[in-house]
């Protein structure tokens, strides 16, 4: 089977591959709070948690303007842009790393800002809800809506 992505979806396909590598799991498109849908969350094998924006063109980024509110849904906060976006447009105090379809690298390690424990146990289990979700609607694509509501709003 061969996927038609999109450009933010191959830096997404790429950056979870790397973090793969790194012990973490990750999950797309995951809404912390109403409002908010990042790109990446990664859960890292001591419960950290890294929000990773995926920018493919310089409109993509100058369009974005919710990402400060992300910062406090995670213990890290990247962009991810592949080697022809002009890097300078990103904030100096953010992580930075290079992607592609196939794989990643972290060029600036985005610095740590701890969450509080329960905010961090509640992300943790929305993580899980949500890869469970998908889990079912591959195995069962159709499910005859069970899945046709966003359990974020609720």
């Amino acid at each position: 089977m061969t996927l038609d992505l999109q450009p933010g979806q191959r830096l997404a396909r790429g950056v979870a591959r790397h973090l793969a590598g790194h012990g973490f799991v990750s999950v797309e498109e995951f809404v912390p709070a109403r409002g908010l849908r990042v790109d990446v969350l990664g859960l890292g094998p001591k419960g950290e948690l890294w929000v990773i924006e995926c920018k493919s063109s310089r409109a993509d980024f100058q369009s974005d303007g919710k990402w400060q509110g992300y910062l406090e849904w995670c213990d890290r906060y990247f962009w991810a842009v592949d080697t022809a976006f002009p890097t300078e447009l990103l904030p100096p105090e953010t992580g930075l790393i290079i992607a592609d379809g196939y794989d990643a690298e972290i060029v600036r390690m985005a610095p740590e800002g701890k969450l509080a424990p329960a905010r961090r146990q509640v992300l943790i289990r929305k993580f899980a809800a949500h890869a469970a979700r998908r889990l079912h609607v591959l195995r069962d694509p159709e499910g005859h809506g069970v899945f046709d509501f966003d359990p974020a709003t609720r």
